[in-house]
């Protein structure tokens, strides 16, 4: 698929001297770390990206109280969600925001740029490798690729689909990234004005964005900005920007901070107020369907510049 933001496959270089850039892996994660001191860890129970290192902080919010064994899915990082974004249609036998978070994930490989500047690291699940108890819930065939690549300053994710089988099916897919920031009540988010949006709170009620986005309350909002994916949404805090985010073939963005009660209520959600040092931007496609014909391939990606 031809798309002129693509995010460009990085390759090892013949020639070239033992890699600076470290990487462990075990059967449970995998870590990358940049020989600027940038590092990035996923665990590979459900590709989460659980850790974003700049040398100047963490970058993502993980909840202290987050299960990281493989039981449930994290509560932080930056959780996939796919085939469906929260409840499932009815008659469906997924649960809340699908499968993809819920399962181990086959570790590819790397690949490392010329110059060692940036590595990529690949992962994969598909209908194949799915636990049983799964397939007989979600029955269509795929594939699913998902790679993090990180570079000094930035990280970038992408998530391809691929339709292995002889049907078509729909899917929705979003890259749940939890941003840590200092205090949700300086943050203020630009790059979504004049787009229109559903808020869930209280219900789902369609309202267009005027000027920045601000937080004084439980949000929760899916946002389809009429300009293109490749226009940065931005995090500022204090008026300074903290965070750039740009889309690729990834139309929607949803907003989310739990604030005071909706925090209390989360049994894996810790410290209890955690939600001052965390806002959720993620790219996605979920206010349609997407649907793949047999053969037919997806792909969306997102890159987080920190500042």
């Amino acid at each position: 698929m031809d798309r002129p933001n693509r995010p460009a496959a990085l390759a090892s270089t013949p020639g070239q001297p033992e890699s600076q850039v470290q990487t462990t892996s075990s059967d449970t994660r995998v870590s990358a770390t940049l020989p600027t001191g940038d590092s990035v860890e996923v665990l590979l129970y459900g590709a989460t990206v659980t850790s974003w290192k700049t040398p100047a902080r963490e970058n993502l919010f993980v909840s202290s109280a987050a299960i990281l064994d493989g039981s449930k899915p994290v509560r932080g990082g930056i959780p996939l969600v796919f085939p469906v974004f929260g409840p499932a249609p009815a008659g469906s036998k997924l649960p809340q925001h699908g499968f993809a978070r819920n399962v181990k994930w086959e570790f590819l490989g790397k690949s490392t740029s010329e110059g060692e500047s940036s590595v990529k690291l690949d992962f994969g699940l598909s209908w194949a490798t799915l636990p049983e108890d799964w397939r007989t819930k979600w029955e269509h065939k795929f594939g699913l690729v998902y790679s993090v690549t990180l570079a000094p300053g930035s990280l970038s994710t992408a998530l391809v689909v691929s339709n292995e089988g002889d049907e078509a099916f729909e899917f929705q897919s979003l890259l749940h990234t939890y941003l840590s920031v200092d205090d949700i009540q300086n943050v203020q988010i630009a790059g979504l004005d004049n787009s229109p949006y559903i808020d869930k709170v209280p219900s789902a009620t369609a309202k267009t964005q005027s000027g920045l986005i601000a937080f004084s309350g439980e949000t929760d909002r899916v946002y389809s900005p009429p300009t293109p994916p490749s226009d940065p949404v931005t995090v500022q805090e204090g008026g300074k920007t903290r965070f750039r985010v740009v889309r690729d073939n990834l139309p929607d963005v949803v907003v989310w901070n739990p604030w005071v009660e909706k925090a209390a209520g989360m049994g894996d959600f810790e410290p209890k107020d955690g939600w001052k040092n965390m806002v959720c931007v993620e790219a996605g496609s979920v206010s349609a369907w997407t649907k793949l014909e047999k053969g037919d391939v997806f792909e969306g990606a997102q890159t987080i510049y920190a500042e």
